[in-house]
């Protein structure tokens, strides 16, 4: 607020879209915004100094000054909701036009309300998802702020939607924000060019107008010895680990036989396994069931070194689950089964004194909390196993409570997002003293300043390190403390940590002072990239590259397809376009800057789930092709009403022979039934050297698929190549055969329960697997028809929003189709 707890009136920032007298006046916070509102920028700013004001300054004066609406992604639920929460604070719109797109919100309800609304904040996958299945468009969004942008590399949807909003933005405006952009001029180049921006501008606690707002954090770290049971069970596992690495020393991968290998060494390793492996020699196969063993007994001695014992029984009973578990691997099997490995899991279930990091914890939590009358505390530690324990352990003596993450696992459940929402409330309120939380609180939350951050165990990150320390020392002074294992890893990762700030603190610096040179870089990456639009806010331009839809040549091809007149030519099997139309075609994209058109597109239909490759991604970039993302009952991607794909690697097709929940067989049996042309991809090589199954048995499987079931099985090299045989399918099935787009497939000979089925999932498009739980509710096609709202609710998946939905169907008079 912009008053003083005494009540003195602090100078607050004066907007007509900012309520007055809530913001107060930071002139850091005004040059950021300045900045930021005239182009693409980075903005570096220490945590806890308010990066996100910054972000509502340059949306503010955007929606005042060119209108449209403003997305906002962050990596997190719990982050997102508390800008949301922020910004229907400080906005003067409408609370109802400023909402929130988490993977809570359907598909359908997001469609809708993006359309209505002027302000949406939104975890990335989400928006990637809604943009591949073209459910929203990014044309009319004049300013997109990136939070915790150093996520920005490898696959990451920031990268995606960057890319996607520089195409398809008329008026585009792009605002990354970190505390901790990268550990390295290259990373921080990297960030820019994945995001498209063009000026950065950083600000640290040196900088007169920022050095007011902060305070001094103290960093000590406190060394803490291991009692001698705890080393017996560590040098136990250590010996199986210098056995394990002696095997791969006789393979020729393995320099050393020594435990403590770093994790770059055995990347190398492994690398050097996976090059065996394409070589087909089965010397490859064998070492990387090794290198897979190395590294489980390697977490096991992290475990006992820097958590605690109970953590690594906890670990311990987890691979011993796995071993049992039908296709176990041979390295978990193998791994629980040896003698001193035994000895180890037998001493560390009979541990029964308290671990010194427990008791060190403690101390500095009462010394912290009682003597000097502090009132929170956050410990943070790498694992949810340790974040139960110790929150368990604590509570005998304080007010704990733990904040983990929402995925689940064997052993220690996650939490749900209300919950998370929760805690977070409870602790700013003061209404606990102790949070212990997991990596999901570093980034940006806000989480009010605490008196003392308790580092479990070192972080060997600058990223994490830097946002960790940024939660204390920004009203008043603060102190961080570090507990370190002796001679452990504990002692490696700390002085790494301390290294890798001190390089980004440098860098940064730096950066600072090269804007110049800064901007030359990041113009000629982005020149390299190729990828984002001229027309960029402020910047200079950009040369627009768009796909060009060139694709490898298919190979063999049947010559039975129904519907086309006569014998195809070679010709006819290359891409649509020639090297001079596409040439026209990019020239006059780049011309007008129009984003994705309708009409004319081929349509592909994608399972979610096959979001975790970049097919779907790298279709949608293509402006002749639409994909719509659904859960589908068969297949992986449907290309007509006749043409449904399966999509396997090698390793995943060879599983599916052997055991899985639906083997091969069954999946595509049940595409045969809806589809008259089911398609099998096998993706990758080496489908003859996977586990230990004979390769008759794969051909055998191989012509099982195309002689018994009818389906095509057809092999590529890799994603790129799927992607342009799924173009290329898709294409002559719409463009060439002339057919449409079926996710039911064509009407043919169904049983009584598959029609019953196909009925009830065509109401408002609620899918296959909705249908069959209502079926299963209700028990005819008739009661549900005849169903209130209310009762829909009964059926396992079905809501409000989609009970309201159906009986609009449902129970609306006709009126033609006109």
């Amino acid at each position: 607020m912009a008053a003083t707890d005494e009540g003195t009136e602090i100078p607050s920032i004066e907007h007509p879209l900012l309520e007055p007298n809530f913001l107060e006046r930071r002139l850091y916070q005004l040059k950021l915004a300045g900045t930021a509102a005239n182009g693409h920028t980075l903005v570096c700013l220490p945590t806890g100094l308010g990066k996100t004001t910054v972000s509502l300054l340059v949306t503010a004066r955007r929606l005042d000054e060119v209108g449209g609406k403003a997305l906002m992604l962050a990596p997190t639920k719990p982050l997102v909701q508390q800008h949301a929460d922020f910004y229907r604070e400080a906005l003067q719109v409408p609370d109802d036009e400023i909402v929130v797109f988490t993977g809570d919100v359907s598909p359908d309800d997001r469609a809708e309300t993006w359309e209505q609304a002027t302000v949406v904040m939104a975890t990335p996958q989400v928006i990637e998802n809604d943009l591949v299945g073209s459910r929203i468009s990014l044309s009319d969004v004049t300013h997109l702020t990136f939070d915790e942008c150093h996520r920005a590399t490898g696959d990451y949807a920031y990268n995606y939607i960057a890319e996607r909003y520089h195409a398809d933005a008329s008026q585009p405006l792009v605002t990354g924000m970190s505390a901790s952009p990268g550990g390295d001029e290259e990373a921080i180049l990297e960030v820019c060019a994945n995001l498209g921006i063009q000026d950065v501008e950083v600000m640290t606690e040196e900088d007169a107008d920022v050095s007011e707002f902060t305070h001094d954090t103290d960093v000590e770290w406190e060394r803490i010895d291991l009692p001698e049971e705890v080393i017996e069970i560590r040098d136990a596992l250590n010996e199986v680990i210098t056995d394990r690495l002696e095997k791969l020393k006789e393979l020729g991968v393995a320099k050393s036989t020594q435990p403590d290998q770093s994790q770059k060494d055995l990347n190398r390793m492994r690398a050097e396994l996976q090059q065996l492996i394409n070589n087909d020699q089965s010397e490859g196969f064998k070492g990387m069931s090794v290198h897979a063993e190395v590294m489980k007994l390697r977490q096991a001695v992290t475990l006992v070194e820097t958590q605690s014992v109970e953590a690594v029984c906890r670990y311990f009973d987890r691979q011993r689950n796995q071993a049992r578990s039908s296709g176990a691997s041979k390295a978990s099997q193998r791994m629980v089964s040896d003698p001193r490995v035994r000895e180890a899991m037998r001493k560390a279930e009979s541990f029964d004194q308290l671990h010194p990091k427990y008791r060190k914890t403690r101390m500095l939590l009462a010394e912290t909390l009682g003597l000097e009358g502090g009132e929170r505390v956050i410990v943070f530690t790498e694992s949810r196993d340790t974040a139960e324990a110790l929150t368990e352990f604590l509570n005998d003596s304080f007010d704990a409570k733990r904040f983990v993450g929402q995925g689940d696992r064997e052993g220690s459940d996650g939490m749900t997002q209300n919950q998370q929402q929760e805690v977070l409330d409870q602790f700013r309120a003061a209404e606990f003293e102790v949070l212990v939380s997991t990596s999901v609180a570093e980034e940006g939350l806000d989480v009010p300043e605490v008196d003392l951050v308790l580092f479990y165990e070192p972080v060997p990150t600058a990223i994490r390190s830097i946002q960790r320390k940024g939660r204390t020392g920004r009203q008043s002074e603060g102190r961080v403390v570090v507990l370190m294992a002796e001679d452990t890893r504990d002692e490696a990762y700390f002085w790494i940590s301390q290294r890798r700030e001190k390089e980004m603190e440098s860098e940064l610096r730096e950066l600072k002072g090269m804007a110049d040179t800064l901007a030359e870089e990041l113009d000629d990456s982005q020149q390299a990239l190729s990828d984002f639009d001229g027309n960029a806010a402020g910047g200079s331009e950009v040369k627009v590259n768009v796909n060009d839809g060139n694709s490898t040549a298919v190979g063999d091809s049947s010559s039975g397809s129904e519907g086309v007149s006569s014998q195809p030519g070679l010709q006819d099997f290359s891409s649509h376009n020639s090297d001079d139309e596409t040439d026209e075609i990019e020239a006059e994209s780049v011309e007008t800057h129009e984003p994705h058109t309708e009409g004319d597109e081929i349509e592909i239909v994608a399972d979610q789930r096959e979001m975790d490759a970049n097919i779907a991604r790298d279709l949608s970039r293509r402006a002749e092709i639409e994909i719509r993302l659904e859960t589908l009952d068969v297949g992986d991607y449907v290309c007509s009403d006749r043409v449904v794909v399966e999509r396997k690697s090698v390793a995943d097709f060879v599983d599916s022979l052997v055991g899985g929940d639906r083997s091969i067989f069954e999946q595509v049996g049940a595409m045969a039934r809806h589809y008259s042309r089911p398609i099998v991809i096998v993706e990758g090589e080496g489908i003859y050297e996977q586990r230990d199954i004979h390769p008759n048995a794969i051909r055998g499987a191989l012509s099982s698929l195309a002689v018994d079931f009818g389906a095509s099985v057809l092999r590529t090299e890799g994603e790129n190549e799927t992607t342009e045989l799924l173009a290329v399918i898709a294409g002559r099935e719409q463009e060439t055969s002339d057919r449409e787009v079926s996710v039911h497939g064509e009407k043919g000979a169904k049983t009584v329960a598959e029609q019953q089925e196909y009925v009830v999932s065509s109401i408002a498009e609620i899918g296959p697997v909705t249908a069959r739980s209502l079926l299963e509710e209700f028990g005819t096609v008739e009661a549900v028809m005849i169903a209130s709202e209310d009762e829909l609710q009964a059926a396992n998946g079905v809501g409000k929003v989609t009970a309201e939905r159906m009986r609009e169907v449902i129970g609306t008079e006709y009126t033609g189709s006109n």
